[in-house]
C-alpha cells in the first residue's frame, strides 16, 4: 500500500506544481494529507494483484508480444506459451527457432 500512497504523492506534487491558482482538494491516503489539484482530469491508481507478472517476447532481440502469466513459472511453459502466441506463431512462419532465451518472470528471447 506504501507504493501506492508514494505514487500518489509524486502525481500531487509533479501535478500541483504548475496550477497554484486551481481549485484544491484535500484527500487523506493513510494517514498522510495530500494536496490534490485537479488539472489533468480524474487520476487513477490500479494496484496489481503480486502474482501476475508481465513478460516481454522478443523475437531476434525486437519486443514482438507481452505476456501475462502467473509469477514464478517455469522456463518449459514460458517457452511453450511464447512460441504458442499467435503473433510470434505469425512471425516464426512454421520455421523452427535456433535458440530460446527465458528469463523467468521477465522475457523470452526467441532468435530466429
Amino acid at each position: 500500500m506504501s507504493l501506492i500512497r508514494a505514487s500518489l504523492t509524486v502525481a500531487a506534487l509533479v501535478l500541483g506544481v504548475p496550477g497554484l491558482s486551481q481549485a484544491q482538494k484535500q484527500f487523506t491516503l493513510s494517514g498522510d494529507d495530500v494536496a490534490v489539484y485537479n488539472l489533468a482530469g480524474t487520476i487513477s491508481v490500479t494496484a496489481g494483484r503480486g502474482d501476475e507478472v508481465t513478460v516481454a517476447i522478443q523475437v531476434n532481440g525486437k519486443l514482438r508480444d507481452t505476456l501475462t502469466v502467473a509469477k514464478g513459472g517455469d522456463r518449459a511453459a514460458l517457452e511453450a506459451l511464447a512460441l504458442g502466441s499467435p503473433k510470434i506463431a505469425a512471425i516464426l512462419a512454421g520455421a523452427s527457432p535456433k535458440k530460446v532465451i527465458v528469463v523467468p518472470d521477465r522475457l523470452v528471447n526467441i532468435v530466429a
